[in-house]
């Protein structure tokens, strides 16, 4: 790339994917995808985080109304870096198959969609809280479980029921009745397009969870 070089967010922080090695001990890794069916049309995304022991601390996938594919992929990215800056996350790896996202938040293509830049400004600013934040692209093949909860969120009811579904795998074990599930009452509170519980999450490895949203009329 010729001329004067740019300064990506997070400056010497953000590295790109041909730098892998320059990551320090102790990375949290997001996966992170958007979609859209149509461009513009319904549109959701999606984010998973694991911890840097590979064990997945965040599933989390949303239907937010119509919009295109990109606005949907930083809608992704500024989720997975309100997560980090409000769990005490302080080095973050972002992973995305969306090369224009990746390529913009290196610095290496410029913002040009008036719809993009308040989305790039407010990542670019998220990212600079870390004392580490690098991105990097992938081939979707890479990037299946965000893509497929994306997916999910997306063939989901009207955004007007919108629910958040967090699921843990399950240790696959000899079929036998469940026991009826429990009713819990959980607090969250609403973050930058992100739910963010405000009760600790005591639940068993496994647990499959939906969230009623009921938001007061002045909320």
């Amino acid at each position: 790339m010729r001329g004067s070089k740019t300064s990506p967010p997070g400056s010497a922080r953000l590295f790109s994917d041909t730098h892998p090695a320059a990551s320090p001990a102790g990375v949290h890794v997001a996966n992170i995808d958007g979609a859209s069916r149509g461009n513009p049309g319904p549109a959701a995304y999606a984010v998973v985080i694991r911890d840097p022991e590979g064990k997945l601390v965040l599933e989390l996938a949303k239907k937010f109304g119509r919009d295109t594919n990109n606005v949907a992929e930083y809608y992704a990215l500024l989720a997975a870096l309100d997560y980090a800056t409000t769990h005490g996350v302080s080095a973050l790896r972002v992973r995305s198959d969306s090369e224009l996202l990746v390529r913009q938040m290196q610095g290496r293509y410029k913002v040009k969609s008036p719809d993009l830049k308040p989305l790039h400004e407010r990542a670019s600013i998220l990212s600079r809280e870390l004392k580490y934040f690098a991105i990097e692209h992938v081939r979707r093949e890479q990037n299946r479980d965000a893509d497929a909860l994306a997916n999910v969120a997306l063939d989901s009811g009207p955004v007007n029921s919108t629910s958040l579904e967090v699921k843990r795998d399950e240790p696959r074990a000899a079929a036998h009745p469940k026991a009826p599930s429990r009713p819990r009452q959980i607090r969250a509170r609403y973050v930058s397009g992100v739910l963010v519980p405000t009760d600790p999450l005591e639940i068993p490895e496994g647990t499959e969870l939906l969230l009623d949203l009921r938001i007061p009329p002045n909320g």
